[in-house]
């Protein structure tokens, strides 16, 4: 979980980025709908991946969409502690 901690936080300030120099800043600034497009558009690529792709194909995809799930939750402010504390309750 470091790893995800360390994107996050790295997330987290680069939405004060220069958009014209930071992919994240600017997909931050172009707002929601843009983030879940693309969300949208790489589970697909993971769909499409886990179908014969091969599994460093399908690793590169779902580190896309986590990237990407991630930068939502920076957008909408949301904690990564929520989703590590949403999933522990499902542990139950």
């Amino acid at each position: 979980m470091n790893t995800l901690n360390d994107l996050y936080q790295s997330l987290e300030i680069r939405k004060s980025a220069d958009p014209n120099t930071s992919y994240t800043a600017r997909l931050i600034q172009s707002g929601e709908d843009e983030i879940v497009k693309k969300i949208g558009e790489e589970a697909i690529e993971i769909i499409l991946a886990a179908k014969g792709q091969g599994n460093q194909r399908l690793v590169e995809e779902i580190s896309d969409l986590t990237y990407h799930i991630l930068v939502l939750l920076v957008q909408k402010g949301i904690p990564l502690s929520a989703i590590s504390d949403e999933l522990n309750k499902r542990k139950k």
